[in-house]
């Protein structure tokens, strides 16, 4: 997986990976992704005009957003964005788009809601991308967000039995791996608040994601179990995942009717079609390939 620089900050890339087949599918994950669809369904509102997934992937989760108008795909690989094309189809109900979340190419007030699942544990700079999200936002719209706590039960075991070097309580990140971030909840909380966000609703999730327990245990009777213990446990959250639903305050812009892209570069509004391509007013080029709309490099 490569870490290529945008805005002068990392980037995990995985273009070019096989993650749907070496990460999801067939690769013992079916309790994850039973899990993280009930957080959802519990937390994003079932309908509304338009909505982005930052950090889309393959498209895992898009038919939870069946009550939207518009969806909006974005991932920082393309090929991922391939793949997601070739599972949902053309139509223009969605919008894929390439790009990196420290840029994202969107009129302010753009959207009736955000998601980002798990993504904010490759994210060096956390205020930096939740300033941008607050940004597209309409007022008082809903942001779902995941975010890998490192408050959870086997990371507190092992470091009593000092089998690991951090503390689970000390409140600042931790990158364990390069760009693989383990957050505080309090932590992250404060990030959310100081960015203008309503923090709506908490949920505990992956209480039961040990090896061992899902080779023993059926995943429906285990996501049974997780979705009894996800509002219960969002009181004091020891799971390795947590789930939050925040909203933006009342007041501020939103987009003018149909408006989408703006330009990552300069900002510049009202972008044209021309020749594959979408062109803002001081003549930055954005690729159009293969359906995907691409704000990663200029076009030549």
């Amino acid at each position: 997986m490569a870490v290529p620089t945008s805005s002068d900050r990392p980037i995990c890339d995985y273009d070019g990976s096989r993650y749907r087949t070496d990460f999801w599918e067939g690769q013992g994950r079916e309790y994850e992704d039973r899990v993280e669809r009930i957080a959802l369904r519990r937390l994003l509102p079932p309908a509304g005009a338009r909505l982005v997934e930052i950090g889309a992937g393959f498209g895992r989760l898009a038919d939870l957003y069946r009550g939207y108008q518009q969806v909006v795909l974005l991932d920082y690989s393309r090929t991922m964005l391939v793949e997601a094309r070739e599972r949902l189809g053309s139509s223009s109900r969605y919008v894929y788009v390439a790009a990196d979340a420290y840029r994202l190419p969107f009129v302010p007030g753009a959207f009736d809601a955000v998601t980002m699942v798990r993504v904010m544990h490759h994210i060096a700079d956390v205020p930096a991308v939740l300033a941008q999200i607050r940004t597209i936002l309409k007022p008082e719209a809903v942001f779902v967000l995941e975010f890998a706590s490192k408050r959870h039960l086997k990371a507190i075991a092992r470091y009593l039995l000092r089998r690991q070097t951090w503390n689970p309580f000390d409140p600042e990140p931790v990158e364990f791996v390069r760009l693989n971030f383990d957050f505080h909840p309090a932590w992250m909380r404060a990030r959310l608040v100081e960015a203008g966000f309503r923090p709506e609703r908490r949920l505990s999730v992956s209480h039961f994601r040990l090896g061992l327990m899902k080779r023993l245990v059926p995943a429906r009777l285990l996501a049974a179990a997780d979705a009894l213990l996800q509002p219960v446990g969002a009181l004091w959250p020891l799971s390795p995942s947590v789930f939050v639903r925040l909203r933006t305050p009342p007041g501020g812009p939103v987009a003018p009717e149909g408006a989408l892209f703006r330009c990552p570069l300069c900002g510049a509004t009202g972008l044209t079609s021309q020749d594959q391509a979408l062109v803002c007013p001081q003549g930055h080029r954005w690729a159009v390939r293969d359906g995907i709309y691409d704000f990663k490099e200029m076009a030549g």
